[in-house]
């Protein structure tokens, strides 16, 4: 029997297998605010069979954004926006649905990928100031961040509690925080970008309790019958970075808060990072923290094929998978990976007549 296709838990949250469709930026917002391209993005993936969907980063404050085509939920604009996307899904499908709320920090302010990816300058249009832990620029030629003050801190926790109650209020199954790819809160956690004087930088401790205090805040303003989680990038990938073992520490003071579990990404944090791209080549970190902390993590890289991803669960390297580039590519990835392994999945009623006369046993009609 399929292991990938075993249902868990996520706190209080009951998943149909152990397939995650991770966050992927879509630069497709205005002002903000979803468009008819998340109703069709979304509500795609909802139909893959997917044990969770998570929604891209979701900006928590309009400087808050990676770019200026970023989605948010820090205005009733954008909540509303996000309303009318969410009701739509529920209307045809049972996937939970949770947010990745985020503050992109010193790497905000920047072009859409395609259009370059490079930083717009404060003065240029679409532009802005950015902030950081400290005053270090992502790239030496960006306009250097500001370091936030007493009062900068406070408005970052209290926007992403702001955003939990919103989230809250459209129905929201779970929040991830963002904790990785080198965004605001890996900018505390990182030696390499945290020079803090303060109580906010300098030892392990010190750099860890911004990002704490910001969990905090979110677990406070969010339904206390829902999960909350984190994603983190476990290692720079450059010496004298933030690493595993810190990553560890991490998960351990999390988990102590009632974080329900760990989605383990890698990097991001410096153009000096050096890693080795292969299939899988993050597990190990997430097996790493699993083991250590016995907390549930959720693996994420360059797991692309059915059979890799069951030996991750199988082998006890993760509690799920987190599937992203490759769902873009394959938006009934689950389905063919059930195919593949002997799964089931669930499947809306318009689709059960595609199903395989060979797999008569692969759909169940939707709950």
């Amino acid at each position: 029997m399929s292991q990938l296709f075993q249902p868990m838990s996520l706190g209080t949250m009951q998943l149909a297998n152990r397939i995650v469709i991770a966050p992927m930026c879509q630069y497709s917002a205005e002002d903000g605010a979803a468009t008819d391209w998340h109703m069709m993005h979304l509500g795609n993936l909802a139909q893959s069979g997917a044990g969770l969907l998570v929604t891209e980063a979701t900006a928590v404050s309009p400087e808050g954004r990676i770019s200026p085509a970023d989605l948010g939920l820090y205005s009733d604009e954008t909540e509303q926006a996000l309303e009318r996307v969410v009701q739509s899904i529920r209307k045809y499908s049972s996937m939970p649905i949770a947010l990745q709320l985020a503050h992109a920090g010193r790497k905000a302010s920047v072009k859409a990928p395609w259009e370059g990816g490079k930083q717009i300058a404060p003065d240029e249009p679409g532009g802005w100031k950015t902030v950081s832990a400290s005053s270090i620029p992502f790239l030496a030629e960006y306009d250097a961040p500001e370091a936030l003050d007493a009062a900068g801190l406070a408005r970052v926790r209290e926007a992403f509690a702001e955003a939990a109650r919103r989230a809250d209020r459209l129905g929201i199954d779970g929040i991830e925080v963002h904790g990785a790819h080198g965004y605001l809160l890996h900018q505390f956690l990182s030696p390499l970008s945290n020079r803090r004087e303060d109580e906010y930088g300098g030892s392990l401790e010190n750099r860890m309790r911004f990002p704490l205090e910001v969990f905090d805040a979110v677990r406070a303003a969010f339904s206390p019958d829902k999960p909350v989680w984190i994603r983190i990038s476990a290692t720079d990938w450059v010496d004298g970075g933030w690493d595993a073992d810190m990553s560890v520490a991490f998960a351990n003071a999390l988990k102590q808060r009632g974080c329900d579990a760990i989605h383990v990404s890698s990097g991001g944090l410096s153009p000096l990072q050096k890693m080795t791209l292969s299939p899988g080549y993050q597990v190990g970190l997430a097996r790493k923290i699993k083991a250590e902390t016995g907390m549930t993590t959720i693996a994420v890289g360059l797991i692309n094929e059915p059979e890799h991803a069951e030996s991750i669960i199988a082998g006890g390297d993760a509690d799920a998978v987190g599937i992203a580039r490759a769902v873009l590519y394959d938006p009934r990835w689950p389905w063919h990976a059930a195919a593949a392994l002997g799964g089931r999945i669930e499947a809306s009623p318009q689709y059960l007549r595609c199903q395989p006369r060979s797999q008569p046993d692969l759909f169940k009609p939707l709950a």
